[in-house]
């Protein structure tokens, strides 16, 4: 597959790079802004990170209105690692306990990254089989309706406007999206995925796609499940009060009611298979010995600034940044999610950006400048480290380890996080480094 560059990004303001992204990408989806209303790049991290108050998003995060973070696209794209985010928290708190909940929400992040690191692709594909059997069979394709706004459930149609119009979602309205989609309109949890995918400007495969079977039940002891008292309860109100609905609408009930509703109540002919995911060994790549020349720092999507680990410890290397027409076919990003990506890249000095084919155009970078040698950061994702195994064909690949946010050595099962917490959760809330992760 051919590539070519585009245009030097370096110091372009947002008008510019959605041109460029035009230009690049005519098809992509979304508005003529790409306005999302957050700012890609280190220099919008770093602000955002300094208003955070560890010990009211503990008591309120569960609330739309609450005092959550918002660094979840910054973190996702590796302009902030989890162990700078808990480090900054855990300095913010007189007592480790008022930073807890905002550590453990980072754990998770590194939870389902390093199940991802385990499986690859095969996370998108059922994990176990559904804890609770629907009565119909699932939709493929999300509903017109939906996609339109227009289910006439006030609460839900305004999640759906909210993430077409800024590519963020409180993480609560996720939860309680996806739990209807999939439980009351049936909508198969993969062509859910693939839908908030498309549009969170924070979308990554792993987050995502690993918390839609949390709520699907294919990744969980049991389904999660949406209902009035709870959506009440979190948004203050402000969708139940007034809607035409109350009272006879989709999620009245509590849970066990719900599930009577929803569920087929025979049970299953066979019992449901134990799962056992063990931790993923480091990533490295089979490769010629390094040699003592320059080096290419290859960046990833997660790994999208100039504070990635590969450029940290290569400060002088030329960095290379690829668009991957296998990604963009399998995520389609909106333009915001784009943009966000582009304001990143545009804060990194010394860089070139490629479209096309990742392997030959971090092959041809590197012996365009007589680099013996490729660096890139750790990373799950399975497209990544295919591609690297390629171009360790011909070149030392040098996969360069992620700040720490825990110490892994004791972790031996990733089937739940409660097992992960258990074995980690120690280190996860201590400051400073810990031994070296591999997706962590």
């Amino acid at each position: 597959m051919p590539f070519h560059r585009l245009p030097t990004l370096h110091g372009l303001d947002r008008q510019a790079l959605v041109a460029v992204v035009r230009a690049a990408l005519p098809d992509s989806p979304g508005g003529p802004s790409g306005d999302g209303g957050l700012v890609g790049g280190r220099s919008a991290a770093v602000a955002r990170l300094a208003t955070i108050d560890p010990a009211a998003y503990g008591r309120s995060r569960n609330f739309l209105d609450g005092a959550v973070t918002g660094l979840s696209p910054w973190i996702r794209h590796g302009v902030l690692s989890l162990a700078e985010v808990r480090d900054h928290a855990l300095a913010l708190v007189e007592r480790p306990e008022d930073a807890e909940k905002l550590v453990s929400e980072l754990g998770w992040r590194d939870y389902w990254r390093r199940v991802h690191a385990r499986l690859g692709d095969t996370i998108s594909m059922d994990l176990e089989p559904p804890a609770a059997r629907a009565l119909k069979p699932p939709l493929d394709r999300m509903p017109a309706d939906v996609l339109s706004a227009s289910t006439g459930m006030p609460c839900i149609d305004a999640f759906v406007r909210q993430l077409h119009e800024t590519g963020w979602l409180h993480n609560h309205a996720r939860m309680w999206l996806a739990s209807w989609l999939v439980h009351v309109r049936g909508v198969r949890w993969q062509a859910g995925a693939d839908w908030f995918l498309e549009h969170l400007i924070d979308g990554d495969p792993a987050s995502n796609h690993l918390s839609w079977q949390w709520v699907a039940g294919t990744f969980s002891a049991k389904p999660y499940l949406f209902n009035r008292e709870n959506l009440e309860r979190y948004s203050v109100g402000a969708y139940c009060r007034t809607c035409p609905l109350l009272g006879r609408c989709d999620v009245e009930g509590g849970y066990e009611e719900l599930a009577a509703r929803l569920f087929d109540p025979t049970p299953a002919a066979e019992a449901r298979p134990s799962l056992k995911i063990t931790a993923a060994p480091a990533w490295s790549v089979a490769s010629p010995a390094p040699t003592d020349g320059p080096a290419v720092v290859w960046l990833t999507l997660d790994a999208a600034s100039d504070s990635s680990p590969a450029a940290a410890a290569f400060p002088d290397a030329p960095r290379l940044f690829v668009l991957d027409p296998a990604w963009l076919e399998a995520e389609r990003p909106t333009l915001k999610r784009l943009v966000f990506l582009f304001e990143c890249l545009a804060e990194i000095p010394n860089l070139s950006v490629a479209f096309g084919d990742p392997g030959e155009a971090v092959t041809a970078e590197a012996e365009a400048v007589g680099a013996g040698r490729v660096a890139v950061a750790d990373t799950p994702c399975p497209r990544v480290r295919r591609q690297a195994d390629r171009i360790g064909q011909k070149m030392h690949v040098e996969v360069v380890p992620c700040p720490r946010f825990c110490d892994d050595r004791r972790i031996d099962d990733l089937t739940r996080f409660s097992r992960y917490w258990r074995r980690i959760e120690k280190s996860a809330m201590t400051p400073g480094h810990c031994r070296a992760s591999p997706t962590g």
